[in-house]
């Protein structure tokens, strides 16, 4: 009876260590933005706070994260097996995170939309024989909403002394787009040779923008059944877990340490095939040929 107790321990201390993990990389990711390595205190409060930029975002993912906790301890009650309790406890938050799938693409997509626009906008802007920064300026109450954050902060970094290149290598990478890229480029190069087709440039980038925007759309309307198949894995998941739930004579067989463990190995294999499902389904990121801005040469 001792051994068994132990095995079980021992069983449970890896199933939640496991469920940890993939919990952490579901929430957080797993490419770590450049900067100082940072401590115990402050990886636990980012994975209390979450990836999300505004506070309605950071109050969602909290909320997930205290309903995880309570599920899985409701579920671990209700049952008296660890491993229930950690399997609901990684679903609360990892649902969400399964049928989001393809909602960052759609919105990446419309932010590269709003870049062509604002790209037009400034190219009429330019026009009319203001300076750049005074244009870039001047676009900020006509900004596309999707953008709109963005070019404000491009514009008070200008109005604060902010030397231009710096500013718009900051921009672009704020917007994190090869679209993009190719805007501030155009721009850039216009700084340190003034010609005068500054206009016709931004034109043809607004207008390649656009066939990009809807290649991605295209591609992102073929990704449906794989997407599909991402719910529907989950939809069963969530099944599954219900019904062994309500019925204990399911999920009897599985009260040993032996089922216990398997009930944990069959889990994890789940919940990679979930994932690895999910990832089949995302694109690839474009990559960026702009460099990050140097803080150091940012005010002039």
């Amino acid at each position: 009876m001792r051994d068994d107790i132990e095995l079980i321990a021992v069983v449970s201390g890896a199933a939640c260590v496991a469920g940890l993990v993939l919990a952490v990389v579901a929430l957080v990711g797993t490419r770590r933005p450049p900067g100082p390595r940072p401590g115990a205190g402050h990886g636990l409060r980012r994975l209390w706070e979450g990836p999300g930029s505004t506070p309605r975002e950071r109050r969602n993912h909290q909320a997930l994260l205290v309903g995880a906790l309570v599920a899985g301890a409701a579920a671990f009650l209700l049952t008296g097996l660890p491993v229930v309790g950690l399997l609901v406890a990684v679903a609360v938050p990892g649902t969400p995170w399964l049928f989001s799938v393809g909602r960052a693409e759609q919105r990446a997509i419309a932010r590269i939309e709003a870049v062509g626009e604002w790209t037009r906008r400034l190219k009429d802007v330019t026009a009319t024989g203001q300076g750049l920064q005074q244009s870039i300026i001047h676009t900020v109450g006509t900004a596309p909403e999707e953008i709109e954050e963005e070019v404000r902060l491009l514009a008070a970094r200008l109005q604060a002394g902010w030397l231009t290149r710096s500013a718009l290598l900051a921009f672009a990478d704020e917007i994190g787009d090869p679209v993009c890229d190719q805007v501030v480029a155009a721009l850039i190069l216009h700084l340190t040779d003034r010609g005068e087709r500054l206009g016709d440039v931004l034109g043809s980038i607004a207008a390649a923008a656009a066939a990009e925007v809807a290649t991605r759309r295209e591609v992102e309307a073929k990704r449906t059944q794989p997407r599909f198949a991402v719910r529907f894995l989950t939809g069963m998941t969530l099944a599954t877990v219900a019904y062994g739930l309500l019925n204990t004579e399911y999920i009897r067989p599985y009260g040993t340490p032996a089922g216990q463990l398997v009930m944990a190995a069959l889990g994890a294999a789940f919940v990679g095939l979930l994932a690895w499902v999910r990832s089949m389904s995302q694109p690839q990121r474009p990559a960026r040929f702009l460099p990050p801005p140097d803080p150091e040469e940012a005010i002039a």
